[in-house]
């Protein structure tokens, strides 16, 4: 999806998402050829949806918590048992994304804040990864990253799609949207 800020597209990405911008919104969605009701990001998630936002300091990440941490927020059921966590599936859940994302830090007990943006930006793909999602909308996926770090998150995009997920980009940037796309909704 394409479109310059303000024109709608997050707005969008949060209403499919089950998070409703405003009042009276209707319409029918539909995964697989199944009608779903997605009144709440829950749904969302158990409807195999994520939602990768456009905002990872202010909406996406705990800064003042761990990679470890920050990986698992949107699946605690996966690293848990009866509600009570396993510090070491945490801590292997973590791992294990780090070394599939490249994240380039020392330890997965790193705070997040300490991270580069882009570094960052794995560790918020990799909190929605976990949720083994079949399709996933990532808005501005890019936004305020380096040229290697887009390089990165690009490769990741497209491994991705070569494993059978289905990827909503939200984008600003027109090269971006025309590299990355199947098809273009203005």
């Amino acid at each position: 999806i394409y479109g310059l800020m303000g024109a709608g597209r997050t707005e969008l990405a949060m209403s499919i998402f089950g998070k409703s911008y405003g009042s009276g919104i209707t319409g029918t969605l539909k995964i697989n050829g199944q009608e779903v009701d997605l009144k709440d990001p829950r749904a969302a998630i158990d409807a195999k949806l994520a939602y990768v936002t456009e905002d990872r300091k202010g909406n996406g990440l705990v800064l003042s918590n761990s990679i470890k941490v920050n990986n698992s927020l949107a699946n605690m059921r996966g690293v848990s048992d009866k509600g009570v966590i396993d510090k070491d599936k945490e801590y292997q859940v973590a791992v294990e994304y780090q070394d599939k994302l490249n994240t380039k830090t020392p330890t997965v007990e790193q705070n997040v804040g300490n991270l580069s943006g882009g570094n960052q930006q794995k560790v918020l793909l990799a909190k929605w990864m976990f949720t083994d999602p079949d399709i996933l909308i990532l808005d501005e996926p890019t936004r305020g990253i380096d040229v290697g770090a887009k390089y990165e998150i690009y490769c990741i995009i497209n491994d991705l799609v070569k494993a059978g997920k289905s990827v909503v980009m939200i984008s600003s940037e027109l090269p971006e949207v025309l590299g990355m796309s199947d098809r273009i909704y203005i």
